[in-house]
């Protein structure tokens, strides 16, 4: 009988695409780097990334480009983001992974968790970062759970370059006095919710009614955030390929939109484009979704499901561009189309969560 424990490990490459592009470049270590757009501050693009220099200034993802050039020194280097690079060296880290005796489970450019029995997962951590630095010349954190929850938290603990674990022995000493938003599926938007309700730590999470969730977030999601604050989770690691929830193109304009047919000419172009990765993917799409920025940086949007699953591309298209019908009568300085595509299990709403670096 083996008695080795199962552990899920959550490895987190350290400032990726900022840290790839100090490899090609490595004039740039030490300086404030920011990767996003076509790499001009003066042209509207957000950030993608930016290293841990950028980030001492208040520099961070998703900022306006021009605001994040407000907040750091002359020094400081914009550079495009150049996907195909990020995935290749991606590609190797994962190659990195898996020769370990672990099931890899990949989340995205930039992280994957590792399924393993062992009764030293610090040991098998120390290994992981030793391939990826060895293959990549990339540091990586690594956080260790006994759920998927606790093990991707952990990371977070362990930045950078770091090893933590978190487990039910530790969790409420660890996690119980931050705020909601700490937690691995809370955002802005949630925790506010949840501040709303009187929650505003993870402990008070723990201890809500359940009712009052799923009253607020209805059935599924309600249950799915109480067991949240407890740390509570998959602890099933699948290797299995990746599957994307969805598809989706967005673009921010240089010039804002200020006319309807300009968001509708728009809003169609990018369906377009959306719907050849439907086509491309093979599933049928079973919901559709606009984003819109209004100037200067309010966001919104709409979604809608379909009547059925659908791969007709008039069909998509005409859905997509429906909801241009939306956008209200202002400047438009960002559109974005999305396309939700059929799941082989939509039961648990923490088993393939939508991943950082692929659109």
């Amino acid at each position: 009988m083996d008695a080795r424990r199962a552990w899920v490990l959550h490895v987190d490459l350290d400032q990726f695409v900022a840290a790839v592009e100090v490899l090609r470049r490595p004039e740039l270590a030490g300086r404030p780097v920011v990767v996003g757009g076509r790499g001009d501050p003066t042209e509207r693009g957000v950030v993608s990334t930016a290293s841990y220099e950028a980030r001492a200034f208040g520099v961070r993802s998703g900022m306006p480009l021009r605001v994040a050039a407000r907040r750091l020194p002359d020094d400081a280097v914009f550079l495009p983001v150049d996907a195909a690079e990020y995935e290749a060296v991606s590609d190797r880290v994962m190659t990195a992974l898996r020769s370990l005796d672990a099931v890899v489970e990949v989340l995205g450019w930039d992280e994957a968790f590792l399924g393993a029995r062992t009764d030293d997962p610090e040991s098998l951590a120390r290994a992981a970062q030793d391939v990826v630095l060895r293959a990549t010349a990339l540091h990586c954190s690594v956080g260790i759970g006994d759920t998927k929850v606790r093990a991707k938290i952990a990371t977070e603990h362990g930045k950078p370059a770091g090893v933590f674990r978190l487990t039910e022995d530790n969790w409420s000493v660890v996690m119980g006095d931050r705020p909601t938003i700490d937690l691995w599926g809370v955002g802005t938007k949630v925790s506010r919710r949840l501040a709303a309700l009187g929650v505003t730590t993870v402990a008070e999470l723990a201890a809500a009614p359940v009712d009052a969730l799923v009253a607020e977030f209805g059935p599924r999601m309600g249950v799915w955030y109480h067991e949240l604050g407890h740390g509570h989770g998959p602890a099933t690691v699948d290797d299995r390929p990746w599957v994307p929830r969805g598809h989706g193109r967005e673009t921010t304009f240089q010039q804002n939109l200020t006319t309807p047919d300009q968001v509708r000419s728009a809003v169609r172009a990018l369906a377009d484009q959306v719907v050849r990765d439907v086509e491309d993917d093979g599933r049928p799409a079973v919901r559709v979704a606009l984003k819109v920025r209004y100037a200067p940086f309010v966001t919104t949007g709409w979604s809608r499901r379909l009547p059925a699953p659908t791969r007709d591309r008039a069909a998509l298209v005409d859905a997509m561009t429906a909801l241009a019908d939306r956008v209200e009568d202002r400047e438009v300085r960002l559109l974005g189309v999305r396309a939700e595509m059929e799941m082989p299990d939509d039961a648990d709403p923490a088993a393939r969560t939508p991943v950082r670096g692929r659109i």
